[in-house]
């Protein structure tokens, strides 16, 4: 009984925070029904950034998606904690400018239906996931993954078969 609490408890939180995020980022965000997240989930939409989560989509705690550009996200995906998900990361070429402020490169993100991302798995820009894929915890991808992929991490990227 007590954890049918908790978990009300948590979508209660989560359906508040939504409808906060929606009026942030207004049409910069499209959020699927069912989607619910965890303790710590953050969402971060600068300038043109638009994030689409589809529906029945869970995210386990501390779990963060951010968007310069533009994150997709498909159906019936579920998040492991500390996710981290970014379509931009910073340029640093010119020497003689801080890092800071050399502002961003964006690039889309994009992942399938019915995925499972493990935990402290690490997204960066420019990535498409295909649908079915399981990315095991503590990856870092950033390069495509087919559709119907497991990803390991065996000190090296692995890629098989589903």
């Amino acid at each position: 009984m007590g954890l049918k609490i908790i978990k009300g408890k948590n979508h209660i939180k989560a359906t508040i925070k939504k409808a906060a995020y929606k009026l942030i980022y207004g049409k910069h965000l499209r959020m699927g029904k069912g989607v619910t997240f965890r303790r710590g989930f953050t969402l971060c939409i600068e300038k043109e950034g638009r994030v689409s989560i589809g529906n029945d989509c869970f995210f386990n705690n501390y779990c963060s998606v951010n968007s310069l550009k533009e994150v997709k996200i498909g159906d019936n995906c579920i998040f492991g904690e500390n996710v981290k998900i970014y379509d931009h990361n910073h340029k640093f070429r010119d020497k003689s400018l801080p890092i800071k402020d050399q502002g961003y490169s964006s690039s889309a993100v994009e992942i399938g239906s019915d995925c499972w991302i493990g935990s402290n798995v690490v997204i960066l820009k420019g990535v498409k996931i295909g649908s079915h894929c399981v990315i095991g915890a503590n990856c870092l991808i950033y390069r495509d993954i087919p559709e119907n992929t497991v990803v390991k991490n065996n000190q090296n990227l692995a890629l098989e078969p589903r």
